[in-house]
């Protein structure tokens, strides 16, 4: 259990930076270059950009702090594992802005922020994390070994396959 609690608490820091990256760079385009006034999928191709650069800033994250133990020796593997599943909350968060923004026309950006970035986000997050911890860091995989963490996992076994 405090295994778990401390992994939530470094997937909630390593989201925290992604957040401030994603909203940050989704407001500034969002607000410019990206204004529905400019463009009319501006909001969306905004969250799209804004979302792919929290998504490299967060795996970084995750596998060099939140699941170090849990890497992957194969490290390609699990950044494509990693971006399917961060596209798959980018989707939720897409759809909640398409829905709010294109079907309901609540176009302000209060309103794009709190469907992408409020609703979006906690139904991402929660699905993301879901996945990173059981299948794209899963203890089941082969890991790279943990020097700090080796003598309490016994049971990874190290393998070149992945």
């Amino acid at each position: 259990m405090r295994r778990l609690v401390s992994q939530l608490t470094r997937f909630g820091l390593v989201g925290l930076v992604g957040l401030v990256i994603d909203v940050s760079v989704f407001n500034l385009l969002r607000t410019t270059v990206l204004s529905p006034e400019e463009l009319h999928s501006g909001p969306l191709i905004a969250k799209i950009i804004s979302t792919s650069l929290a998504i490299t800033a967060n795996w970084l994250g995750n596998r060099y702090w939140t699941f170090r133990a849990e890497r992957r020796v194969r490290f390609v593997r699990e950044g494509i594992q990693f971006a399917v599943v961060s596209v798959g909350g980018m989707l939720l968060a897409l759809g909640c802005l398409w829905v709010s923004h294109y079907l309901l026309g609540y176009t302000g950006v209060l309103a794009d922020n709190i469907s992408s970035n409020g609703v979006g986000l906690v139904l991402g997050t929660a699905f993301r994390f879901w996945l990173y911890r059981t299948w794209v860091f899963s203890r089941s995989e082969l890991a790279v070994p943990d020097p700090l963490h080796e003598q309490a996992r016994p049971e990874i076994v190290r393998s070149e396959t992945v």
